[in-house]
């Protein structure tokens, strides 16, 4: 089974087994956690539930491997002709998370 879950402003599309990245969640390495905002469902058969054919029901349960950063963004501001310069860089943090399973998705 497959879904689309948002989680952190993003929307992702996970099957069991898969290990993303995503922003943080509070929760320790090793954790299990359920994440409910599924957006849509693709059953094995091939059927897709999506909108309001959605329960509710629908839950992407995975386990928290690590808490890690991501690359560095640099941030540069200049004001020409003004010797003004500023660089900063920026890592945000993330959690990499391994799909254990999607259930739910019986249309009504």
């Amino acid at each position: 089974m497959i879904a689309v879950l948002k989680t952190g402003g993003k929307q992702y599309v996970v099957k069991p087994g898969d290990v993303l990245k995503v922003e943080k969640i509070a929760a320790e390495p090793e954790a299990i956690v359920s994440l409910t905002d599924v957006v849509m469902v693709q059953q094995d058969d091939g059927k897709v539930i999506t909108g309001k054919d959605l329960t509710g029901t629908e839950v992407v349960t995975a386990e928290v491997l690590r808490h890690t950063k991501n690359r560095k963004v640099i941030v540069f501001k200049k004001r020409r002709r003004h010797n003004s310069r500023r660089k900063n860089g920026h890592r945000q943090w993330a959690t990499v998370l391994k799909v254990a399973s999607v259930t739910g998705g019986q249309a009504s």
